[in-house]
């Protein structure tokens, strides 16, 4: 058997219908759309910092294509609107908390996230799409945060949730019926012996593991501290024992993916065209993993966001390396907010006489 040969019978059995490999294709399209309409001279000319409309609108998009999962154009495109305003309600989120956060000092902002972090959680009570919504609010706190956005950037907002919108609900009417929904069972609704329900619990740890995050980069200046609350908030699960499998398999992707990346870096400069052609493969191979094989899914974004980072200029290997190390740290706080602050926070519940 040839090694072509073994890569279709692998993709096969994944993706048999080729449905994941569509929508895979489909989030790099959203991506590189709203990202070229972003970088359009008259809607960049006269916003504040015009610069960050391409990134802004390219992770929207990027985001939104992949919480979205109806079976019809126009179920999606309904969803895939309402997943991008969410993103801008985030954004706005970030620039509204921000300012009265900077008292608590130099990371006052980051304390956004931990509602954020929340929502990622909590929001999963409401099924498919609830969950969506509750990562496009966290996500579009975290793009503002990096990109430092404040009042004067809301018109800034709003333009690249417009173009994300846009963006994202092209490809999916173009995909049509040859693109089918992952089916996911319904949410869980039973609460715990405590009369907490599991997304609450769940909503709670990713706070206090976020919080955790915060503090200690106060203390010790991480590198990059937002991957790590970014960790710590897509690891917690409904139960301790999903949590765990979800912490070992993002950090076993994620070790895997970013040295992989690493490794790349020497043809960044020299042949950008074929590390985004790379990256953009990663991202279906995300596309194709992330329902089942979670660390397969980490490792593909963790390869995909190292050399794009590389592609677009930024060539400092201890950040690049930190997404390894952060995410460690991240998942291992996760981990620790499940299997401890869980019990915690139902006991403190029952003798409040909740």
């Amino acid at each position: 058997m040839t090694g072509l040969q073994a890569i279709r019978q692998w993709l096969d059995r994944v993706d048999p219908g080729v449905h994941r490999r569509i929508k895979g294709l489909r989030l790099v399209t959203a991506y590189a759309l709203a990202a070229m309409l972003g970088r359009i001279p008259e809607l960049m000319n006269g916003l504040p910092d015009g610069a960050s409309l391409s990134s802004l609108a390219a992770g929207f998009a990027l985001w939104a294509s992949v919480s979205e999962a109806q079976a019809t154009r126009f179920e999606s495109s309904r969803d895939l609107l309402i997943l991008c305003i969410d993103a801008a309600v985030g954004a706005i989120a970030f620039i509204a908390l921000a300012p009265a956060l900077t008292a608590a000092g130099r990371t006052g902002p980051e304390l956004t996230l931990a509602t954020g972090a929340f929502c990622v959680a909590y929001l999963k009570r409401f099924g498919v799409l609830g969950a969506g919504i509750g990562s496009q609010i966290f996500i579009g706190q975290l793009l503002a945060y990096g990109a430092g956005l404040n009042a004067q950037d809301l018109g800034l907002v709003g333009i690249a949730a417009a173009i994300a919108s846009v963006a994202a609900m092209v490809p999916r009417i173009l995909s049509g019926p040859a693109e089918h929904p992952v089916m996911v069972p319904p949410p869980t609704r039973s609460d715990s012996p405590a009369g907490l329900s599991p997304e609450l619990i769940a909503g709670l740890q990713a706070a206090l593991a976020a919080l955790v995050i915060v503090a200690l980069n106060d203390m010790v200046s991480l590198t990059e501290s937002a991957w790590a609350v970014t960790a710590c908030t897509y690891v917690i699960a409904n139960s301790p024992a999903e949590t765990v499998t979800r912490v070992w398999r993002r950090i076993l992707g994620t070790a895997i993916g970013v040295p992989l990346a690493l490794a790349c870096l020497p043809i960044a400069a020299d042949a950008p065209l074929l590390v985004w052609a790379a990256a953009a493969l990663a991202m279906v191979i995300y596309a194709m993993a992330l329902p089942e094989r979670y660390d397969i899914a980490c490792g593909a974004y963790a390869y995909a966001l190292i050399v794009t980072l590389a592609a677009g200029g930024e060539h400092s290997i201890l950040l690049l390396a930190a997404r390894a190390w952060e995410t460690l740290i991240g998942g291992v706080l996760g981990l620790g907010a499940a299997l401890l602050a869980g019990p915690v926070l139902a006991r403190l519940y029952s003798s409040s006489g909740g």
